[in-house]
This record gives structure tokens, C-alpha cells and sequence, in this order.
């Protein structure tokens, strides 16, 4: 493999940006990246062309630190099929430490869901959702009519909760950051039997000078996601969720869960010995 040896400036750059990365608890996107850069180092809007060539090849060349997987593309995912236990042994170890799994809905007074428009921005919803064990639909472009009518399909389900339903949907700040969301929801209201509240959580106008959100470098006067700050970003995330979701009384049921997880585990081992099972399936 052709070693890689940027200019001084440019691995001044690249070091940069890895400690940058490395910053955050989840995965980012160049788009990510480069908007710190332009908003902590002063890179301009047209070196983004720039950007992508010079740290594409950090990746590809595993230069100083850098690897292919170094950046996530949260567009593309594949579909793992095919793998499994090697064995009747195997699959009952495994079966013995299968933890209790307690419905999460059951424990809150309100049903709400995450929509957001930025799919290539799915880890930092990912995690900054899980410890609430909240449902999670991004949206890349005008949803397709199969994915709509899912949706609603999904959302008539949660009317078994009787509780009322929220959808707190997150995108840009741009035309079809605000079309998007509407042209779903008019298709999804009339395929889905219940009521459900929709409420744009960010980015709105007012986040716009009080969160100091700059500009998209690549389109004209609109404003993305991925400018927003880190603090900023979870700030919306988790307190608009806190608004509408306890998070006490998900730990609540995630201490149930670990209860009967552990008493599962000494019942299955019992069983196990009883039967000397592992005599049964040998390697």
C-alpha cells in the first residue's frame, strides 16, 4: 500500500479532526466533521471538496491513526443473514443468559416516537435515545409510500396503550426540512385510525441565533443539522424527550428486568445440571 504524506498543514488538519472524533461517544459523518471545522477552526464552505479528498485518503492509507472506519456512512447498512450457533450446547449457553426484556411503554404516561430528517446523523440519535428505549425513524428525502403506510400500521398498534401518542421530529432548517415531515404526516393521519400529536422540535428559527447554528456550506441560506454544536444537539434531543418520558421509571423497569434476569439464569442453570445437558451436546 502507496504510504500517504500529506503536507504539514494538511496533517495538522487530520490530527485535528481524529481528536475531534474522538471526542464524541458515537460514530460521525464527514458532513459532521467539516462543520466543526468550519465552525472551530475557520475552514471556509469551499474547502469541503478539499476535506474529503485529503482525509479519504487518510482513511484508505490507514494514515497515523486513521482508518476506513474512522468515519460512518449511517446511509447504507447491509443485512447479515445465515449466521448462528454452532451447537445444541452453544445455543443453550447462550439461551441461559438471555436477559428479560419488560415493556417500556407500559411504565410511561405518554407514547412518543423520534422522527428525524437527518439519517447520516443516526448515531448521535442513537445513542443520545437509548437509554430511553425510544423508536427511531429517520427520514432520508420524501418517505415512499411503503414506508408511510408502516408507519401508520405501527402507530394503530400503540393504541393498545390507550395513552396519548408524540411525535417529536428533528431536521433541518430549509425547504425540505420543513416539507418533508408534512408531506408524510397528511398520508399518515389518513392511514392511521388514532391521534397523534407532531411537534418540530429543532431546528427552528429560534435556535438559529441563540444556539449560533452557521449557515450550510453547501446550500445557500439554510441551516443543517450537523452545524449544531455538540452540547446543542443533545440539549434538544434529550430535553425534549425529558418533556414527555420519564427516564426514572425506564430505570424502574430495567431493575425489574435484571431481577428476573438473574433469577432466569440460576433456574436455567439448575435445569441444566439436572439434566446434565452438556452431556447430552458435545462440541
Amino acid at each position: 500500500m502507496k504510504e500517504y504524506n500529506p503536507q504539514a498543514k494538511t496533517r495538522e488538519i487530520l490530527d485535528w479532526c481524529l481528536i475531534r472524533i474522538q471526542s464524541v461517544p458515537y460514530r460521525v459523518t464527514s458532513r459532521w466533521l467539516f462543520y466543526r471545522l468550519v465552525e472551530e477552526k475557520g475552514k471556509k464552505k469551499s474547502d469541503y471538496k478539499n476535506f474529503l479528498q485529503y482525509s479519504s485518503r487518510a482513511r484508505k492509507r490507514f494514515y497515523n491513526g486513521w482508518r476506513p472506519d474512522t468515519l460512518v456512512d449511517d446511509t447504507r447498512k447491509a443485512t447479515e443473514r445465515g449466521f448462528g450457533y454452532f451447537t445444541e450446547k452453544s445455543w443453550l449457553e447462550h439461551f441461559k443468559k438471555e436477559e428479560a426484556n419488560f415493556d417500556k411503554y407500559e411504565s410511561q404516561d405518554n407514547i412518543i416516537e423520534i422522527w428525524f430528517e437527518a439519517q447520516a446523523m443516526y448515531s448521535q440519535f442513537d445513542y443520545y435515545t437509548r437509554p430511553f428505549h425510544l423508536t427511531l425513524r429517520p427520514f432520508k428525502g420524501d418517505a415512499s409510500i411503503d414506508y408511510k403506510w408502516s408507519i401508520a400500521q405501527d402507530l394503530n398498534y400503540l393504541a393498545r396503550y390507550d395513552k396519548p401518542i408524540t411525535i417529536l421530529y428533528f431536521g433541518d432548517y430549509d425547504e425540505k426540512g420543513f416539507s418533508i415531515p408534512i408531506s408524510a404526516i397528511k398520508d399518515i393521519r389518513e392511514w392511521c385510525d388514532i391521534p397523534f400529536e407532531f411537534i418540530r422540535c429543532g431546528i427552528n428559527r429560534e435556535h438559529i441565533g441563540s444556539m449560533g447554528i452557521i449557515k450550510a456550506f453547501d446550500k445557500e441560506a439554510t441551516y443543517q443539522w450537523e452545524a449544531l454544536n455538540e452540547d446543542n444537539a443533545k440539549a434538544l434531543i434529550v430535553g425534549n424527550i425529558e418533556e414527555y418520558w420519564s427516564l426514572e421509571k425506564i430505570k424502574e423497569v430495567e431493575r425489574k428486568e435484571a431481577e428476573a434476569t438473574s433469577r432466569w439464569i440460576k433456574t436455567m442453570e439448575k435445569f441444566l445440571r439436572e439434566k446434565g445437558s452438556y452431556d447430552k451436546y458435545p462440541m
